[in-house]
């Protein structure tokens, strides 16, 4: 899987300045990414399959669903998809056909499909086509949209409601590294909008919050929820303008239950009149019902005490 990826990513390097400049290497750039659709779609490699699109993405299922076309995120698309297709014994996505052509930094493609889905012994197939168009960014080509017209289907498109029970029992690592970052974006973000019920909401019963660089007076380990919510009882009176989001940068695991970020706090305390910046690192681990069980955060000590004013005495006091 590893090797396809790179495969896919080498080939998504090409690059096209005016339409004169176009070769067979763009054309197959272009054809790679329709084929590995199906392929890391079949695969499960949902954190892939998430490269190969723009950040916005028309998708239209029109002619299956009877739904209009969305303009959807890739994270959105990837989603939707892992939350069912895994949940299938085997899918196989067939393309044949595949044509492409490009003009300048745009492109479009067609490709033919039949895609099988197994589940318990039963079937369904659809057969149809799928056009695409892309488009040339810095990163490569990315799908811009994406249209799938319906032309037959055999089998039961009941096999969805065991798929998705199935994949909701035993959810992909993609849903889970999307419900982990889920997570510390709720404590963060609540913390920014000094939203005390969704930052309380974030820890499971028996959470841990290590300080291992803690300051003299403070404590280096929390323990438990009703702790950790009295340790942050104080923050919308004692906080303004705090921003801890601007610069964050998430760096997923092996295991999709842990993630590791950094990001940059800027707050104004208001019990000492000063501005407290900090360079965060943090290590979250998530349980499977979406709550934090252990955060490490590492900062500089100094920072925290120049800002809260640790060991002086301010003036006014």
């Amino acid at each position: 899987m590893k090797n396809l990826f790179g495969a896919v990513m080498m080939t998504l390097a090409t690059t096209v300045t005016s339409p004169a400049q176009a070769t067979p290497a763009d054309e197959a750039a272009v054809k790679t990414i329709v084929e590995s659709v199906g392929i890391l779609a079949d695969t499960r490699n949902f954190e892939a399959l998430e490269t190969l699109y723009a950040d916005e993405v028309m998708v239209d299922y029109s002619s299956l669903s009877d739904q209009p076309a969305e303009l959807k995120s890739p994270p959105a698309l990837m989603n939707e998809w892992a939350v069912t297709l895994p949940g299938f014994d085997r899918t196989r996505h067939a393309l044949s056909d595949v044509e492409a052509s490009i003009s300048g930094e745009s492109a479009t493609a067609r490709a033919d499909v039949v895609a099988g889905h197994w589940i318990d012994g039963a079937y369904w197939e659809v057969t149809g086509h799928y056009d695409y168009e892309l488009a040339l960014g810095d990163d490569g080509w990315r799908i811009t949209a994406m249209t799938f017209t319906l032309e037959d289907e055999t089998g039961s498109r009941d096999v969805f409601g065991p798929a998705m029970d199935a994949a909701r029992e035993n959810p992909p690592a993609y849903v889970m590294r999307q419900r982990t970052r889920q997570v510390v974006l709720d404590f963060l973000e609540g913390l920014e909008e000094k939203n005390m019920d969704r930052v309380n909401g974030v820890w499971a019963e028996d959470a841990v919050q290590d300080m291992p660089f803690n300051t003299e007076g403070t404590p280096a380990r929390v323990i438990g929820r009703d702790a950790l919510i009295a340790l942050y009882a104080g923050w919308p009176e004692n906080a303004e303008n705090p921003d801890f989001t601007d610069h964050l940068v998430f760096y997923p695991m092996r295991d999709p239950q842990i993630v590791f970020v950094e990001y940059r706090g800027r707050v104004d305390i208001v019990p000492t009149g000063r501005e407290y910046r900090q360079t965060y690192g943090g290590l979250f681990h998530v349980n499977e019902a979406g709550k934090i069980t252990l955060f490490r955060e590492y900062y500089d000590p100094r920072a925290f005490q120049y800002a809260f004013a640790i060991g002086e005495t301010v003036e006014g006091e």
